[in-house]
Order: C-alpha cells, then sequence, then structure tokens
C-alpha cells in the first residue's frame, strides 16, 4: 500500500458526496466535517444558520496507487453543481458553498488545474472556491455515512439516489 493521501472537499450537503466516496474503490475513510470558518468546535445547527463562515465539507482519504486523485476530483465535480454559487439544490448558503481546501501550494495548484480540466463539462463558470485548509471538525455521529445508515430516508431516495446513480454511471469501474 502507498502512502494514502486526504482531500478536504466541500460541495454542498456532505451527506451525498459522502455516499459516493463511501462506495469507491480505493478510499479508505470518509469523515462529514466542517472547515473553513471562524467558530471553535462548530455544530450541525450553528453551521446551517449561516453565521460560522464553515462549509459543510468532507476528508476524503484514499490510496492514489488503486484510485487516482484525478478519480476523486472527478467525483468532486460529478456529485454536486460546482457552478451554483453557495446553493446546491434547496440547501442554500455559504455553508454550501463549492471549495477545495488546500494544504499547500502543490495541493492548491493540483486543485486549480483540476478545476480547469473541469469546466469543459460545463456551460457555466466554475465558481468552487480555493481555501486554505484550517481546523476541519469532524461532524456529529448522526452525519457520518448517513446513506448507509438512513435508507429510507426522503432526502436519500430523491436527492442522493440521482448522485450516485451519475456517479456509477460516469465511474462504473471506481464506484460500486
Amino acid at each position: 500500500m502507498s502512502e494514502l493521501r486526504t482531500l478536504t472537499l466541500g460541495a454542498g450537503c456532505f451527506w451525498c458526496l459522502d455516499a459516493v466516496y463511501q462506495r469507491t474503490t480505493g478510499v479508505t475513510s470518509v469523515i462529514s466535517g466542517y472547515t473553513g470558518g471562524h467558530t471553535t468546535d462548530p455544530h450541525y445547527r450553528e453551521v446551517c444558520s449561516g453565521t460560522t463562515g464553515h462549509a459543510e465539507a468532507l476528508q476524503v482519504t484514499f490510496d492514489p496507487e488503486i484510485v487516482p486523485e484525478s478519480i476523486i476530483l472527478g467525483l468532486f465535480f460529478t456529485g454536486h453543481d460546482p457552478t451554483s454559487l453557495n446553493r446546491q439544490g434547496y440547501d442554500v448558503g455559504t455553508q454550501y458553498r463549492s471549495a477545495m481546501f488546500y494544504r499547500d501550494e502543490e495541493e492548491k495548484a493540483r486543485f486549480a488545474e483540476a478545476i480547469e480540466a473541469a469546466q469543459e463539462y460545463f456551460d457555466k463558470p466554475i465558481v468552487t472556491t480555493l481555501e486554505p485548509l484550517g481546523v476541519f471538525y469532524p461532524a456529529e455521529t448522526v452525519h457520518q455515512d448517513f446513506y448507509s445508515n438512513n435508507p429510507d430516508n426522503g432526502y436519500c431516495r430523491v436527492i442522493i439516489d440521482p448522485k450516485l446513480s451519475q456517479a456509477r454511471k460516469a465511474y462504473a469501474n471506481w464506484v460500486s
């Protein structure tokens, strides 16, 4: 096994991409949480209020020898609308922004290249922000692997199922 890599990505509601990455070959860990804001140890209701500056985000840890970073980032762009500013579907506010949180300048450059490459697949400009990664706060237990733990939840059926289906279709060799 090679050295694992972790990316921190915000794509609206963290439940959606969590479901995709939990089913991606080579991903070893997915943690839903909050980052990018000014509040220490935020909680879900605070973040949903839009007053903390934090975004709902995921930390995705993967083995790059099994799944290339390009696939992880491709799933990111497939799993949400990166052209929608501070909104994903019915979820509105900066806490639902499309963002890539970088650890260093090298990662920032890779993220910028990924945005540029993804732009050819969208008619509108990608508004995904590049932000330095500060503290990442794991979300409450109820938000971890939400899709698997709540199979009959209406949000899962109506919002997440189509996104998971789209990811499976676009990345059939990677997403089960």
